[in-house]
């Protein structure tokens, strides 16, 4: 017999003999009753802990798993079917029509309270799909041949993956736009998709005096607490709400001139 066989057998032995002493010890008296609880296999097949909201699952794996297949959408919507906070929302009222859910939410991370990780090339390879099977039934045929001729005419985007030249940022990001409409819906043109900061932007010089073209003051500066505490603090006796750079230094809302960090609250 070859040394690979023997090998092969006494990993087989040695595989068998662990499994059996873990089930007795975690199911005392199974040996007797002839029964294997089924949890001990799922515990040993478990590549992670569930997060916090999912640990009364922990102990059926077929609540989200189907055999062979593995997570399906139908098995998640089970229990999120009727989530009106995120179906309601204009950011994530996608849900209602998106089919898969694993491309976002990730489980077996941990004791972790969010299993969120979005996945903008995976939601863009998604959309495609749905897209796509439309057209073959000879729906949104249209809507296709738009979307790919706009990704195919689409300027260079280096921060942008390809799949994700096909999103609509402002599908999910309209009422996160800070900059009020003034840059159009192409969020692309500057923003990635990993982060809102952009690392090649700079801040006009703190001389700039046109603050009030990207910035608009908090309520309490068009009420009497802008007079009586905001120029009070600041030691401005007369300041209109759109000349910032009377106050405020280019640093953080925060660094008032000849006063520094200013907590207010």
């Amino acid at each position: 017999m070859r040394w690979w066989r023997i090998l092969l057998i006494a990993s087989a032995l040695f595989a068998a003999a662990f499994a059996a002493f873990y089930f007795l010890r975690a199911h005392p008296g199974g040996e007797r009753s002839g029964v294997f609880n089924a949890t001990a296999w799922q515990r040993m097949a478990i590549p992670g802990a569930l997060s916090q909201p999912h640990t009364f699952l922990e102990h059926n794996c077929a609540a989200c798993h189907t055999s062979v297949k593995g997570v399906e959408a139908k098995n998640c919507i089970v229990c999120h079917v009727d989530n009106k906070s995120v179906l309601s929302r204009q950011p994530t009222a996608f849900h209602a029509e998106i089919a898969e859910c694993t491309v976002c939410h990730l489980e077996h991370q941990g004791r972790v309270s969010r299993t969120t990780k979005v996945d903008h090339a995976g939601l863009a390879r998604i959309g495609l799909r749905q897209l796509t099977a439309a057209a073959a039934d000879g729906q949104e045929r249209d809507t296709l041949i738009a979307w790919v001729k706009t990704v195919n005419e689409a300027p260079h985007a280096p921060q942008l993956a390809p799949d994700e030249l096909l999103l609509n940022c402002a599908t999910c990001h309209q009422t996160k736009d800070r900059h009020r409409g003034l840059f159009g819906a192409d969020c692309a043109q500057c923003h990635a998709t990993t982060k809102w900061t952009i690392a090649q932007y700079r801040h006009p010089p703190a001389s700039s005096q046109s603050c009030s073209q990207c910035h608009e003051g908090p309520p309490s500066h068009y009420m009497m607490h802008f007079k009586m505490i905001s120029m009070t603090t600041a030691g401005v006796e007369k300041a209109e709400v759109t000349q910032c750079f009377l106050c405020h230094q280019t640093t953080s809302w925060n660094d008032i001139k000849g006063v520094g960090w200013y907590k207010h609250h």
